[in-house]
């Protein structure tokens, strides 16, 4: 061990989000669901819980977070396959925009969206009125 480096004791755990600490049923307990979906979700590979040294799964929190996500979204509807696509791409989503802020305070010539500097400046917002013509108008003109 390093000079000045500290051991890691079993109370680092209780911070650690990675750290599988929940078995099947106290995981299932905890997000209100039963063992099976959480077998479900491993099968569709959201989440891959290590395995104890008897063989059985273990949950770390953020697996549960995710479960629990999972679980949300298959009660309003949401077919398991599509739960699980759903969520790996809102995590995606997320570690991109952390890693496009990183580099924004790390790059000091960046001074943020409008800079002048991306293509389609002053081009306006998206066509949301729905017609599909790419006017962007509601069918209401300047007098109505």
């Amino acid at each position: 061990m390093a000079p000045g480096a500290r051991r890691s004791t079993p109370a680092d755990n209780l911070d650690d989000d990675d750290y599988p600490a929940y078995s099947m049923g106290r995981a299932a307990e905890l997000i209100g669901t039963s063992p099976a979906f959480l077998r479900a979700l491993g099968e569709a590979g959201l989440i891959t819980p290590p395995r104890s040294g008897g063989g059985h799964r273990r949950y770390s929190r953020r697996q549960l977070r995710m479960a629990a996500r999972a679980r949300e979204l298959v009660d309003q509807g949401t077919p398991v396959e599509a739960a699980c696509r759903i969520i790996v791409l809102e995590d995606d989503l997320a570690e991109a925009l952390r890693i496009n802020d990183e580099l924004r305070r790390d790059d000091p010539e960046d001074t943020g969206p409008g800079d002048g500097a991306g293509p389609g400046e002053g081009a306006g917002p998206p066509d949301v009125s729905g017609s599909g013509d790419g006017s962007g108008s509601s069918g209401a003109g300047p007098g109505d």
